[in-house]
């Protein structure tokens, strides 16, 4: 989720850490992740990384998806993600009421495609790079834009 623009901050929530969480723990560990989107062409094996694979696992290679080390950047991106986002641990918000956390990183690096950005008007064309939304645990939806509106003002 978008938490800011300037720094460039996103965010998203992780489930309570009642059992091992093996990604959090590698963000806390080296303060960098990466968030890489998905697509309609790996959207099943982006799924499978989600099983509880042991820690010696890579769950890249258990669901059949590249790891891409890229300019130092410490923690791999999905190699068969059109849009890459590498990030630097900002800060973990505890959500009490469900013992949840939301993890907020600052967008460091950025990978993408050309043709998918339109630099008339600053945006990606998510259709274009075939991002996908999911939804609950198991839902996956393509994405269709109805239709773009100016910034909003009194």
């Amino acid at each position: 989720m978008h938490i800011g623009a300037d720094p460039a901050l996103i965010g998203f929530i992780s489930r309570p850490d009642s059992v091992d969480r093996h990604t959090l723990e590698n963000i806390k560990e080296t303060g960098f992740y990466t968030i890489n989107h998905v697509n309609t062409e790996i959207f099943e094996k982006a799924h499978q990384t989600s099983a509880r694979y042991a820690r010696e696992q890579s769950e890249f290679d258990a669901a059949g998806l590249g790891a891409d080390y890229k300019d130092n950047f410490p923690a791999p991106f999905v190699r068969e993600s059109r849009v890459q986002i590498g990030l630097s641990l900002k800060e973990i918000v505890p959500v009490r009421i469900n013992n949840t956390m939301l993890i907020v990183g600052e967008i460091t690096d950025l990978y993408f495609p050309s043709d998918i950005w339109d630099a008339d008007q600053g945006i990606f064309d998510f259709e274009k790079a075939g991002t996908i939304a999911g939804s609950s645990l198991d839902g996956y939806h393509t994405t269709q834009l109805i239709r773009r509106l100016k910034y909003a003002k009194p």
